[in-house]
């Protein structure tokens, strides 16, 4: 009589069957190699970084140029930004080689952490991961060269007319540098209000609908914005910086209520 067949094991998941269809290869580093592979992207980041800023210092005069220019037709004739520190100018030049940096390398430092963490992401969110990045910067650029180009003579303009035949105006370039960056950095953020916007549309926490209903307090925040940016009275200046805020407003609303349409096509009746 011949011996029953044994019932045959059933063959064990796949560990990589659980994770998401992102890079296989993840499935089998352990916490030491993702920490080591952290380390080696962090390290590649600060050497580029640390090569910038050297490479911005031969160049440094010139961005200070480009940074002084708006200020530079409001300075009393015969006037020059002036430094009351010993070590004040070299400070000035090593954060405007920072900042030159930054700008600089971003696209290798976004590339860095995506090449760290793309392991772990889906597909859908690999495709869409590049535009993110690439409006974000986009946008920024935007409202950096807005501020440079708009905002600060205006701005400018307001401030030193305060001075008098009695009174005159010496500025020190720290402050002059601190004065311009933040403007640059305050509205190139105001300008990202579009990704931010679509990104919690998203997440189904705004809807497009809700924005319309809160159009008069998005309007009444531009206006506070831009008479913050230019104290001036002059509603023509106040009119052109919250202009381009408003616009941004309501392309968002263009923006969340085509994704709006997109899922309500894909939702099963």
């Amino acid at each position: 009589m011949s011996d029953p067949v044994s019932p045959q094991p059933l063959p064990s998941p796949s560990p990589q069957a659980a994770l998401p269809p992102g890079d296989e290869n993840d499935a089998s580093m352990s916490f030491w190699e993702h920490l080591g592979e952290l380390r080696r992207r962090i390290t590649w980041t600060a050497v580029v970084f640390i090569l910038l800023i050297m490479v911005s210092w031969f160049f440094r005069e010139y961005l200070f140029a480009v940074l002084k220019q708006p200020i530079q037709p409001y300075l009393p004739s015969g006037s020059q930004l002036i430094y009351t520190a010993p070590a004040e100018m070299f400070f000035t030049y090593f954060k405007i080689c920072v900042l030159a940096a930054l700008f600089l390398g971003a696209p290798f430092y976004f590339y860095q952490l995506w090449a760290f963490v793309a392991p772990g992401l889906y597909p859908g969110e690999k495709r869409l991961i590049w535009p993110f990045l690439g409006c974000s910067a986009g946008l920024f650029m935007l409202g950096a060269l807005f501020c440079y180009f708009v905002v600060l003579p205006l701005t400018l303009d307001f401030f030193m007319s305060m001075a008098t035949e009695g009174v005159i105006p010496l500025i020190k370039v720290s402050d002059h540098f601190s004065f311009a960056v933040g403007f640059i950095v305050i509205f190139g953020l105001l300008f990202e209000t579009p990704l931010v916007l679509v990104f919690l549309g998203k997440l189904h926490i705004i809807t497009a609908a809700g924005l319309r209903k809160y159009r008069r307090y998005a309007i009444l925040g531009a206006f506070v914005v831009a008479a913050l940016a230019t104290p001036s009275p002059d509603a023509i200046n106040q009119i052109l910086l919250a202009l381009p805020l408003l616009v941004l407003y309501e392309f968002s609303i263009v923006l969340i209520r085509r994704m709006e349409k997109r899922r309500e096509k894909s939702e099963p009746a």
